[in-house]
């Protein structure tokens, strides 16, 4: 019958064993800010030969590399350091195919699969231990064990190697992905307040992890006629990121000096409910403003705009549904006039729902007190007064939501 390495052979195994993972988990830890991949794990490998020659038996060990459908050796350390880096380890040979088949592999001299041969060429002449970690199992890591072969031991230590490696494979992953996705994120933000006369405008958006689901965006459609949009998607992280990309791209595709703001809106919508999933939704407010002052809007779901004239704040709410969960929604147009002196707000309900207790949050009395009093300055004032406001009322709270805020006014 098999031996059972299910589990422990001794009650001290576990002890061992769970102060071997953090230490390793503490060693990785200072090797995985290094950028590149290979150069990484080249690290780790001379990490688990240098430091963990005790703990875990290693006497050497080499670094294969997935090229196509081989492996390349390029690195070795220890006993292995005369191994003949670039050697292509064959894609037949029975303990590199049990290897990426099963994830790990002991085998000795004495075990039939072994060729002496192809060992000899990597360095190796005593029993070796080997993982395949990555996905797609990227990378095989051999190493070269002394002494007497405690495979129950040996079992562990690969396992804890294997999974802290991939772990940090996959954190790097993931990191990755939502850098480039707040690099596209970024891309769609304006890079700079428009200009368009007699107005001053300027806006800021701040997620609550690295991506989010606000946008906002200045669409000039002539020297007379600009557009404003801000966008607010269900949720935040990267879903909400990818969908309110897809509002603010189809909503830069869609727009037409001679189309109508409602026309545009309710095609926006259709063509949200077809691409997302029937739990997404995303709220949007589009106006186009004109030279003179005058404003046709539409509010599809999105925190009201607040227009601050004559000390009185104007709520611009006419519209219809948010985008998406009804293809066949229909919307209202809205009509606004800024006239000088007014200042007009756009904002995401994450500035007004943030919370400094439970149940207490910010509000929209607190955000319009915040504007009255910041009136005066620039446009950029008065968006970062907004910031400071808010900052300063959830103290040391994390943001649950993504806030952005756009000021308009007329000089």
């Amino acid at each position: 019958m098999p031996e059972d390495h299910s589990r422990p052979a001794g009650p001290s195994a576990a002890p061992d064993f769970k102060t071997l993972y953090r230490k390793l988990e503490s060693t990785l830890g200072r090797i995985e800010r290094i950028e590149n991949t290979s150069e990484m794990l080249s690290n780790v490998l001379d990490v688990l030969v240098t430091e963990f020659r005790d703990e875990l038996g290693f006497e050497g060990g080499r670094l294969y590399e997935r090229d196509g459908e081989e492996f390349v050796l390029c690195c070795a350390i220890g006993r292995s350091s005369t191994a003949r880096l670039g050697y292509r380890m064959p894609p037949d040979y029975p303990p590199h195919r049990r290897t990426l088949e099963e994830g790990f592999l002991i085998m000795g001299p004495d075990d039939p699969a072994f060729d002496e041969e192809v060992e000899r060429s990597v360095g190796v002449d005593s029993t070796f231990a080997a993982i395949a970690v990555g996905e797609g199992k990227t990378h095989v890591f051999a190493f070269s064990v002394r002494g007497e072969i405690k495979e129950e031991s040996i079992l562990y230590s690969l396992s804890a190697v294997r999974h802290l490696i991939n772990l940090k494979l996959q954190q790097r992953q993931f990191v990755g992905a939502l850098q480039e996705a707040r690099r596209i994120q970024e891309s769609l933000l304006p890079a700079s307040p428009p200009v368009f006369e007699g107005f001053d405008i300027d806006g800021l958006s701040r997620p609550a992890e690295t991506v989010g689901g606000d946008l906002f965006d200045y669409l000039p459609l002539s020297d007379r006629l600009l557009g404003l949009a801000i966008a607010d998607a269900s949720g935040h992280g990267l879903p909400a990121a990818l969908l309110a990309r897809d509002v603010i791209t189809g909503l830069r595709m869609g727009v037409d000096e001679d189309l109508k703001v409602v026309k545009v809106i309710e095609r926006l919508n259709r063509v949200i409910n077809r691409a997302a999933l029937s739990s997404a939704f995303i709220s949007l407010f589009y106006g186009e403003l004109d030279s003179g002052g005058g404003m046709i809007y539409c509010n599809a779901g999105q925190s009201p705009p607040l227009l601050l004239h004559d000390g009185t704040f104007h709520e611009l709410r006419e519209g219809g549904l948010i985008l998406g969960p009804n293809p066949r929604a229909r919307y209202e147009k809205g009509h606004a006039r800024i006239e000088r002196g007014d200042t007009l707000i756009l904002y995401t309900d994450g500035v007004t729902e943030i919370e400094k207790t439970r149940g207490v949050p910010f509000g929209v009395e607190a955000l319009q007190r915040v504007v009255r009093r910041s009136r005066g300055g620039s446009a950029r004032e008065i968006v970062e007064a907004v910031f400071h406001a808010v900052d300063a009322y959830a103290a040391n709270v994390p943001p649950q939501d993504d806030m952005t805020v756009v000021a308009v006014r007329r000089v």
